[in-house]
């Protein structure tokens, strides 16, 4: 019987580990749709979803939603049907519960995010308290 150790092992750039703890936002179908298209048109596999809330709008608060290939110390990741979506560590307790979504309507074209979190926000709705 032959054992494995992993004592001079690394894992590669830009794979998610077994330790990387998850988060609780919700991607929906759509939404996860939308961003597998959007990875398609770039050509890229590599790439991610982060969500993430920096301090800044007229209310305190704004989101971001971009594509990273990278993971860093402290990130949560999920898998939807192969989408990951990372979250960084500060901004998890803003995001649990959080529903992100797509729309594409005659008046409106976009991710939307949905949280239960947000105490409020500006009248252009891009940043929250």
């Amino acid at each position: 019987m032959s054992t494995t150790t992993n004592e001079n092992s690394t894992e590669p750039t830009g794979t998610a580990s077994d330790e990387l703890a998850s988060h609780e936002v919700q991607l929906t179908d759509v939404a996860a749709g939308k961003v597998r298209s959007l990875l398609e048109q770039e050509g890229r596999t590599d790439l991610r979803l982060r969500v993430a809330v920096q301090p800044g709008g007229c209310s305190g608060l704004i989101y971001q939603l971009y594509f990273d290939e990278r993971l860093l110390e402290g990130d949560a990741v999920r898998d939807y049907d192969g989408v990951e979506v990372v979250v960084d560590k500060m901004s998890v307790p803003y995001l649990s519960g959080a529903s992100i979504d797509f729309e594409d309507t005659i008046s409106k074209q976009g991710f939307t995010i949905d949280n239960p979190n947000a105490g409020g926000s500006c009248a252009c709705g891009d940043s929250f308290h």
